[in-house]
């Protein structure tokens, strides 16, 4: 077993509760329909992170070709994975019980954390491709990554339905970067990182 190998297996175990949260969610939302009032931006909000945990699933594969890692740079793609559990697991509430379940309600009770999370899942991934490669992103995918840190901080602060439609304007920029990666094979590029020679934005990997 090489070191990545190692290292990958704490990883994808977070990396799969992540998964295991938001499928729950789903499950969720059928198995208690009748007392649910539906919201769509969470429904949203869930298919995107769905999304972006498979998106960083596929670019951590690059990585397989480092061996001199560090506690550090283990512990920023650690962290990375952090994140992204954290704000898998409160896009949707808990269905528990008999109670009614108001989707749109749990939302903007969350939204600072929620955001917030988002948020710093970005910041800690621009960190982590400087720990790794001591260089900043690509110039696309860093203003990319910077607009979607500044929509989500913004997000955090507001309460309004106009932020409900984030995962709309989100999807804009992430349907690039995702078609480019599921139309190339599974391999690493000279930079070491999975998918298309080409620069392509990444979000939260």
């Amino acid at each position: 077993m090489d070191e990545f190998s190692y290292l990958s297996v704490l990883l994808s175990v977070i990396l799969g509760l992540a998964v295991t949260q938001i499928l729950k969610g789903f499950r969720g939302l059928l198995l208690s329909r009748a007392r649910i009032r539906l919201y769509w931006p969470v429904i949203a909000w869930a298919a995107l992170l769905l999304l972006i945990c498979f998106q960083h699933w596929w670019a951590t594969f690059g990585m397989r070709t480092r061996h001199d890692w560090t506690f550090l740079q283990f512990a920023i793609v650690l962290l990375n994975v952090i994140f992204i559990y954290m704000v898998a697991g409160l896009v949707f509430p808990d269905f528990f019980g008999e109670e009614v379940v108001d989707l749109r309600e749990n939302f903007y009770a969350h939204r600072g954390w929620f955001f917030s999370l988002g948020c710093g899942a970005v910041v800690v991934s621009i960190a982590k491709e400087f720990v790794l490669d001591h260089r900043l992103p690509n110039t696309t995918n860093l203003v990319f990554q910077l607009i979607f840190a500044a929509l989500r901080r913004n997000a955090a602060y507001r309460r309004t339905d106009a932020f409900g439609t984030l995962p709309q304007r989100i999807d804009c920029f992430w349907q690039r970067p995702f078609c480019s990666l599921h139309r190339c094979p599974l391999r690493s590029n000279a930079l070491g990182v999975a998918g298309s020679s080409a620069a392509g934005v990444r979000l939260f990997s």
